[in-house]
């Protein structure tokens, strides 16, 4: 009996095995639709249109962009959580991502346990920016100039968005005591920066770069561990005063947990093909991103390790969980 046991598990877990690679080897049989959990038409909804135009020729299968904008992403986050987990709806992760789990109590999904990564598409450059007026021309300045005032200069940007807490991490880092301002938006935030009404903020280098160049505004540094091709001569703020400081923007595909992996692994080929052609490379560039091929251990690493950083990044700025 115990034998006659031993072999029906076996032939169980050989059926299952052939299912999940005969699964695999037809997959995709079907459209496949890309959840993006923001309204249209934004900058990363651009880069999602981008990526779904060409999973489908290289997949030979439509990819259909789904929005499902509100409560930060979490409303596409959650459909995705609860889908079937065979392939055909995935998500189009950004930050945010890594970020909900410290900004809400209750999120109706797990954000590691509940999804596959498959894959980072690119990186979105965040940049250090004062108004010109403030009389810093580098981080050391301005870092020692936010210790001879306390309190005094301010830093604007949306709540609980990405760039406010890189500046609750640059205040934590460079221990310095600076006033946020908070926002419903970072064009707002932005608007009063060159007015002066605030003095400092990070924002994105595609949008910050013009503005700079117009001497609107004065770019101290990077946000990322290396320098970006958009400002290749601003140094990172890990060189320029604060080792290992690193806030990046980001996008990538998640699937539901449980997808096969055979389908996992086919999506990631299909993705890190589509970053080495040459005209994914420079549209995903004209919209202010740098390409970030690697594979599912290495986007699950990176996941792993960011939400419990901007975890304690909140805590420590004391930021309310909704």
């Amino acid at each position: 009996m115990f034998l006659l046991n031993i072999l029906q598990a076996t032939a169980l877990l050989l059926a299952v095995s052939l299912g999940a690679t005969s699964h695999a080897q037809d997959y995709p049989a079907r459209p496949i639709r890309l959840i993006v959990g923001s309204s249209a038409g934004g900058g990363g909804d651009g880069v999602a249109r981008v990526t779904a135009a060409k999973l489908t020729a290289l997949l030979k299968q439509q990819m259909v962009v789904d929005n499902r904008p509100g409560a930060a992403g979490n409303i596409g986050a959650e459909l995705v959580a609860r889908a079937a987990p065979d392939g055909y709806t995935l998500l189009f992760a950004y930050t945010g991502h890594v970020i909900n789990p410290a900004l809400f109590k209750r999120l109706p999904f797990d954000s590691l346990r509940d999804f596959a990564p498959v894959g980072m598409i690119a990186v979105n450059h965040s940049a250090l920016v004062v108004n010109p007026a403030v009389p810093v021309q580098s981080v050391k300045e301005l870092v020692a100039l936010a210790k001879s005032r306390p309190g005094r200069l301010s830093m604007g940007a949306l709540v609980g968005g990405s760039q406010h807490l890189a500046g609750e991490l640059f205040k934590t880092q460079a221990g310095v005591d600076i006033l946020y301002v908070p926002y419903k938006g970072n064009a707002p935030a932005t608007n009063d920066l060159i007015a002066g009404q605030v003095d400092m903020m990070f924002n994105t280098l595609a949008l910050v770069a013009p503005l700079t160049k117009a001497g609107r505004l004065r770019a101290l540094a990077i946000a990322s561990e290396k320098r970006s091709e958009l400002m290749p001569d601003l140094p990172t703020l890990s060189e320029a005063a604060l080792p290992g400081f690193s806030s990046n923007g980001w996008y990538g595909i998640l699937a539901p947990a449980a997808t096969p992996r055979g389908v996992i692994v086919k999506l990631n080929g299909a993705l890190n093909s589509m970053l080495r052609e040459a005209d994914t490379l420079q549209r995903i560039k004209a919209m202010g991103n740098e390409t970030a091929p690697g594979t599912p251990e290495q986007f699950d690493a990176f996941i792993r390790a960011e939400i419990p950083k901007w975890s304690d990044v909140a805590r420590r700025a004391g930021i309310k969980q909704e």
